[in-house]
């Protein structure tokens, strides 16, 4: 008589926490709990890039990636949700002091409007602030800075004679200038003399933004992922492909 074959057990496959994650994401299209920020994230955006339009190779900002961003950080289910869904500041993160003290070109950055409002503690615990906290650092890691010679708001052109022992550098120091701005004004004042007559207008050396790194998901997980999470990039294409897949909000602008 032939004996009965056991049936083989069942292989239970233990989900990674990744894939659990991909379980929520997958919740939360259609949750209107995951979409409360929508608008505040629509007017934010939208205000950054009013605010930096005219400034160069600037391209305006999606706002749906910011979404993501809030999606992958915290998420509804999380308890920070409530007030601070970008998680800046949070944890001795130290992207929020970087951004606040403006020693990163913040001021370049930061629509005037909030300059006052948008501090360490509102940041930290109101979600429109810590949005357009969160909003401001990554623009402000995405842009690329120099010093330049910028002219004043008087346009005017002066006439300087030259004295004995003057330099474009001294006159430029000595009048609001920049030597740059001299020499661009003076293109074959090689060599000064006494009695000299030369053109000036007045200038100052200052921050200026001279361009942007593109931002994309993996631009996003590189400068503003602080954690260093290495599934920063993966949770920011999944998050997005979700939720573009939901209805847009309609906010008033």
């Amino acid at each position: 008589m032939a004996l009965a074959t056991k049936p083989k057990p069942s292989v239970v496959k233990h989900k990674t926490g990744y894939e659990k994650w991909q379980d929520g994401i997958d919740k939360a299209v259609g949750n209107a709990r995951w979409d409360v920020y929508d608008c505040k994230i629509q007017l934010t955006v939208n205000e950054f890039n009013r605010h930096l339009s005219g400034v160069a190779g600037y391209r305006p900002l999606d706002w749906q990636l910011i979404k993501a961003m809030l999606w992958t950080e915290t998420g509804a289910n999380n308890d920070f949700w409530d007030t601070n869904p970008m998680q800046i500041g949070m944890f001795n993160d130290p992207g929020l002091t970087a951004f606040l003290t403006g020693k990163e070109g913040v001021d370049l950055i930061l629509p005037p409007q909030w300059r006052s409002t948008l501090t360490a503690g509102t940041a930290r615990n109101v979600p429109s602030a810590n949005i357009q906290a969160g909003i401001g650092y990554l623009l402000m890691k995405m842009a690329s800075f120099s010093i330049k010679s910028v002219s004043d708001d008087d346009t005017k052109t002066y006439e300087i004679t030259v004295k004995a022992g003057d330099s474009l550098d001294k006159i430029a120091r000595e009048h609001g200038s920049t030597i740059e701005m001299m020499r661009k004004l003076n293109p074959t004042a090689q060599i000064l003399r006494p009695g000299q007559v030369l053109k000036l207008q007045k200038a100052s050396l200052q921050k200026v933004i001279v361009g942007w790194k593109t931002i994309t998901t993996a631009s996003i997980a590189k400068y503003y992922n602080g954690g260093g999470n290495v599934l920063y990039q993966d949770k920011l294409d999944y998050a997005l492909s979700a939720l573009r897949k939901n209805k847009l909000a309609v906010c008033a602008q």
